[in-house]
């Protein structure tokens, strides 16, 4: 539900082009918090296309969101790492 209300915001800002620059700016956010795989899925884009913005734009991407190495670090914790 919450993923499909971020789709339609998504839409909502869709200019002239193919994808305008509020969109891509939007994907940016996302992918700052979820990750390029899932904005991928969560706008329904390529994650081709969003690669491809991130480096037309100069945006670095970190191999994976923030919350997955506090998830393994927790994982690890539990299993006696």
């Amino acid at each position: 539900m919450q993923y499909e209300q971020m789709r339609l915001e998504f839409l909502d800002l869709q200019g002239k082009g193919r994808y305008s620059q509020e969109q891509k700016e939007y994907a940016f956010r996302l992918i700052e918090e979820y990750g390029v795989r899932a904005t991928a899925k969560i706008l329904g884009v390529p994650r081709q296309t969003l690669q491809r913005w991130c480096r037309r734009c100069g945006v670095n991407v970190k191999r994976c969101p923030d919350w997955v190495y506090e998830w393994a670090d927790n994982r690890a914790l539990s299993r006696g790492w």
